[in-house]
């Protein structure tokens, strides 16, 4: 591919604003890095801290929430893309925001949602995640009285785009709603159908990075993951490969095996076999994040740079190269994290109870609302002029809240009800 760079039109806004107030001390930053500060200090960002990553947040400050994780993502992904050429704030921007969707209590939270919301179209957090973005989060309205989100640019709401296509019965992933097609039409005006720019696979890539590595350490620090008897059990290690290989991994789970044995033969393991929580033990654990994450980054940035040459590579000049054995090696991580920690007993046990508690939320919303939702939403919810559009505004109240939150949403609308 040809190299390709920032123009003009990537650093457009839907909606023109107007230079920033020269009494104020005016505004010598450039477009991308606006980008990021708003993202930054927006509501939605702040109200990941309260919302569960992979283990259910509670009174482990070790353990990481979408916020801890939003931060790593984003530095792994301006390094990485700075090696590469990408524009590090635009990058960054997308690391930060690429979770703003996400429901409360995760994965779980976005199926429900998703189960429920059939009538107006369904949920993808993705999908969320441009619509929080481009339309619920408040800070810029069209002349039109139209609210337009953060207003960001083309390049930056471009490189969120993990998943660049509206609803497909072929795919689990989208990333737009069918409300949302029209900005989603501006921002990828002449950009072919399906393709993402190296910004976002960068983002993507470092969000796997983040969340397989921290996801293991989080799960090793909460004894959860232990080791030793991985390393000692074939069955065990045939049974986590065969779950990796039916949800992960293009590879076999035999493949697979041979890989987990090269993996945990790492020097960087050893350690952790009889890990304790101790100072010592917290220290060969960090050791093992970081050689894991400085490995999975710069095996993509060599392999890129090995098929397009030393760059820059930006936008649409070069797509991300992950070599194989390296994509293996995250998956297994996963692997990890899906088995010991997301299919624990506990895990189970809450899972449930947090899917029925967000099912409930929007059945009884529509019954209470407008006066239950939030001021933004009541105002949606009343302008609105079918019911499939007052269900989207329901789930984009539920989407919005934080786990503690949605507790006490629950107890005060379902249990004393």
């Amino acid at each position: 591919m040809a190299a390709a760079s920032f123009d003009d039109q990537d650093a457009e806004r839907i909606v023109r604003e107007p230079p920033k107030d020269p009494a104020s001390g005016g505004d010598d930053r450039g477009a991308f890095q606006r980008d990021r500060a708003r993202v930054l200090h927006s509501a939605a960002f702040r109200r990941l801290a309260a919302k569960t990553q992979v283990h259910t947040t509670g009174d482990d400050q070790f353990i990481r929430t979408r916020l801890t994780h939003s931060l790593e993502v984003a530095q792994i992904a301006r390094e990485m893309g700075t090696s590469l050429g990408c524009d590090p704030d635009v990058v960054d921007t997308a690391g930060l925001a690429h979770d703003l969707g996400h429901p409360p209590f995760g994965h779980v939270g976005e199926r429900a949602l998703d189960a429920v919301s059939a009538a107006c179209g369904g949920f993808e957090g993705n999908a969320q995640t441009l619509r929080v973005l481009t339309s619920l989060e408040a800070k810029i309205v069209a002349p039109d009285g139209r609210p337009a989100g953060l207003n960001l640019t083309r390049a930056c709401l471009d490189a969120v785009a993990k998943y660049p296509w509206p609803r497909d019965p072929g795919r689990a992933k989208f990333g737009v709603y069918a409300d949302d097609v029209p900005v989603y039409t501006w921002f990828r005006a002449g950009r072919p159908d399906g393709q993402r720019c190296l910004e976002a696979q960068v983002m993507d890539w470092a969000d796997d990075v983040a969340y397989s590595v921290h996801d293991v350490e989080d799960g090793i620090h909460a004894r959860l993951i232990a080791l030793g008897p991985l390393r000692a059990d074939t069955d065990e290690r045939r049974a986590l490969c065969a779950d990796v290989a039916g949800r992960y991994s293009i590879e076999d789970p035999d493949t697979l095996e041979a890989m987990l044995v090269e993996l945990l033969a790492d020097s960087v393991f050893g350690p952790l076999d009889r890990y304790d929580g101790t100072h010592g033990a917290q220290i060969a654990l960090k050791r093992l994040t970081s050689v894991l994450t400085g490995r999975f980054v710069a095996a993509a940035v060599a392999a890129t740079r090995d098929r397009y040459g030393a760059g820059p590579h930006r936008r649409y000049g070069a797509d991300l190269v992950v070599p194989a054995s390296i994509r293996a090696q995250c998956a297994l991580l996963k692997g990890m994290a899906l088995r010991y920690v997301m299919r624990g007993p506990q895990a189970v046990a809450s899972r449930t109870r947090q899917r029925e508690l967000v099912r409930a939320l929007v059945e009884v919303l529509p019954e209470r609302a407008p006066g239950a939702l939030d001021p933004m939403f009541a105002a949606r919810w009343s302008a609105a002029d079918d019911d499939a559009t007052r269900l989207r505004v329901v789930i984009d109240q539920v989407a919005s809240l934080t786990d503690p939150g949605a507790e006490a949403w629950y107890r005060r609308l379902v249990i004393a009800r």
